[in-house]
């Protein structure tokens, strides 16, 4: 008798344990997870719960280059050279930017602004320029 009621114990041990899985894991497996690669929508774009979204100026976010094939993300969006982004035409991709032509009007997106160095007029015949001091 304390062989049946030993295994009788296992049994109902075993069977609360299966239960206690199954209701720790259910409410895990119904939780989705936001995807890590995706780009934030809220970047280059005014977000309003009254209002329509209305674009602000393109952000550059990625660039994807190979071999054979160059892609840009802007403002969430995919483009390669020569497709259309809103009005504008994709001319150009490199590493670090993109070019949009809009008619007349050409648009420079860049994967890190920043302040760009410029040279100033005083270093113009100074000791700093190397095509001044081929002159002398």
């Amino acid at each position: 008798m304390a062989v049946s009621m030993n295994a009788g114990m296992r049994k109902m041990a075993l069977l609360g344990s299966v239960l206690l899985m199954s209701a720790i894991a259910a409410p895990a497996q119904a939780q989705t997870l936001p995807d890590p690669t995706r780009p934030p929508m809220a970047q280059g774009f005014l977000q309003d719960a009254n209002a329509q979204a209305s674009p602000a100026a393109p952000v550059l976010q990625s660039v994807f280059m190979s071999s054979h094939k160059k892609v840009a993300i802007i403002s969430g969006q995919a483009v390669n050279v020569g497709e259309k982004f809103g009005d504008s035409r994709v001319v150009k991709i490199t590493e670090s930017e993109v070019i949009l032509r809009n008619g007349p009007t050409v648009q420079t997106l860049k994967l890190f602004p920043g302040p760009e160095k410029k040279m100033s007029a005083s270093h113009i015949g100074s000791d700093h320029n190397p095509a001044a001091k081929k002159g002398r």
